[in-house]
């Protein structure tokens, strides 16, 4: 498995998401969130940063910014509301395994680059372009808000036999008290053309 950091993504923080002791089913009973594409799958790419997020259906346009881990091993923040930051940690978008794209939902009373993620449906299309110039087409394969405590972080970042891309953000109710989303919405997309 790849190193398996659940980022979680809030308005306020980012916190570290604990890996259950038992990653059971997600909402529906789905056990593996990925759902077979209708296009056929692509080869996957030579890795490249990229550099840029779209997604047509939902109106995404968002630069992309490189992101490690802070101090306390949470994803860094996204320094901007209207970024997205892929985790440097994991796969480039387009090469093999589970490229992780995380972005606010809101953040510092600013709608996020990933506000809308959870309106995207299976069959709908996501454009990352690279900085050496390609672009990897990913189409979204299922769609789902899970609980943070309950975050799948073995499906999210387990290794694939091909390359697939994780959009990441808050989600749910707003908790006051932790100033934080107590859900995630997690977007499963795999690679189907360049």
């Amino acid at each position: 498995m790849n190193r398996a950091w659940a980022a979680v993504l809030c308005a306020a923080a980012l916190a570290l998401a604990p890996l259950a002791t038992s990653e059971g089913p997600l909402a529906g009973g789905v056990a593996s969130p990925e759902r077979p594409t209708t296009r056929p799958a692509a080869a996957p790419l030579v890795p490249a940063v990229p550099a840029r997020v779209t997604a047509p259906a939902i109106g995404l346009d968002a630069p992309v910014v490189p992101l490690g881990l802070d101090a306390t091993g949470a994803l860094a923040l996204p320094p901007d509301a209207a970024v997205a930051g892929w985790y440097t940690g994991g796969p480039d978008p387009g090469a093999l395994g589970p490229a992780v794209v995380a972005g606010h939902v809101d953040w510092h009373h600013r709608v996020g680059a990933f506000a809308r993620i959870g309106a995207l449906t299976p069959g709908d299309l996501v454009d990352v372009a690279r900085l050496d110039g390609s672009v990897a087409t990913f189409e979204v394969q299922t769609v789902r808000r899970v609980a943070k405590d309950r975050f799948p972080t073995a499906q999210v970042y387990g290794d694939l036999p091909g390359a697939g891309l994780r959009l990441v953000t808050c989600g749910g109710r707003f908790d006051p008290g932790t100033q934080g989303y107590v859900d995630n919405i997690i977007v499963w997309a795999a690679l189907v053309g360049t």
